[in-house]
């Protein structure tokens, strides 16, 4: 009996450590890091789900906008954060996927720096035009288009954002040949092809739903698998045979790569709570996202994927923001 006991006793430091810190995570409240202002549609999904994780964890989510550097200023921030599940990253495509490809050196390696915990919600980007443009639908678009090389500009959030790879993407799927007009920020882009300056442009349903429901912009298809509920009537490009066509903004949770594995599990467990809760779910697809919440494996392949599609693209056409 002497002999068992002891073996156990020296078998406690092994196996206590991991479980001993998932039992006592949270221990402090939340830092949730969102690489962009308030207002925008990263924001508004850290404060959604970060209001439904804060009850889930017993703990505050304190949320902390850091804009700057195409999302890296806030990258650098978390991954030199105490790797401890407190702070956490809002890390969409461009953070994780684009910038490696865009950009000769970055000031953080998303492969080497962060672990992903959960991928939170899509923004799928829809092509919308001015309705003064006379376009019947996206096959008339794509014919004009085509008609006239380089006589259409197009208006994007920026460039390397997914709202201007996913129209780059479209030209090379479709032939067509059409000017970059890149803004600071969907809201300006949307106020020029309102206004009747750029005639088309990808958007995401979040940012252009105020002026798709008032008629400003006429939604032409969707860069999705399927058709979006908000947007019944409007095809996806699948559907009018560009079925490599699919863009969206792809917002996850991550956190700083040493975190404990368990750690990990335990906030993925309470991330993915919070975005299943009836609540928080209406209140993001009525946002105009599709919440997923998956696991940190599921999540890192649809990364690994991501990262050799988009990365080929960008090469391609030589895109590069140095």
């Amino acid at each position: 009996m002497k002999k068992c006991l002891s073996a156990l006793l020296l078998a406690l430091p092994l196996v206590l450590p991991g479980g001993a810190m998932a039992q006592s995570f949270p221990s402090k409240p939340l830092r949730w890091v969102v690489p962009y202002p308030a207002g925008g549609g990263s924001d508004f999904l850290a404060r959604t789900i970060g209001h439904a994780l804060s009850a889930g964890l017993g703990q505050p989510v304190l949320i902390e906008n850091k804009p700057g550097g195409n999302t890296s200023i806030a990258a650098v921030d978390v991954a030199r954060a105490p790797a401890d599940g407190h702070t956490v990253l809002s890390a969409d495509n461009g953070t994780l996927v684009f910038n490696p490809a865009l950009y000769k050196s970055l000031t953080y390696n998303p492969a080497r720096d962060f672990t992903p915990v959960t991928l939170m919600g899509r923004f799928p980007m829809i092509l919308v035009a001015n309705p003064e443009q006379g376009f019947a639908s996206a096959k008339d678009f794509i014919v004009k288009a085509k008609a006239k090389p380089g006589a259409f500009n197009y208006a994007s959030a920026g460039a390397g954002s997914p709202h201007h790879l996913a129209m780059e993407l479209l030209k090379v799927e479709a032939g067509l040949f059409m000017v970059h007009v890149p803004y600071r920020g969907a809201a300006p882009a949307l106020a020029d092809v309102v206004g009747g300056q750029v005639p088309v442009m990808m958007v995401d349903y979040a940012a252009g739903a105020a002026f798709i429901k008032s008629g400003k912009l006429k939604p032409l298809a969707v860069a999705h698998s399927t058709r979006l509920a908000q947007l019944p009537d409007v095809p996806t490009f699948a559907e009018l045979g560009y079925k490599n066509v699919e863009a969206a903004a792809l917002v996850g949770m991550v956190v700083p790569s040493a975190t404990p594995a368990d750690i990990v599990v335990a906030l993925n467990k309470r991330v993915v709570e919070a975005i299943r809760d009836p609540e928080v779910n209406k209140r993001l697809v009525d946002f105009g996202v599709e919440p997923v919440g998956n696991t940190p494996a599921q999540y890192a392949e649809l990364l690994r994927k991501e990262t050799a599609r988009w990365h080929k693209l960008i090469h391609d056409l030589k895109i590069t923001l140095d």
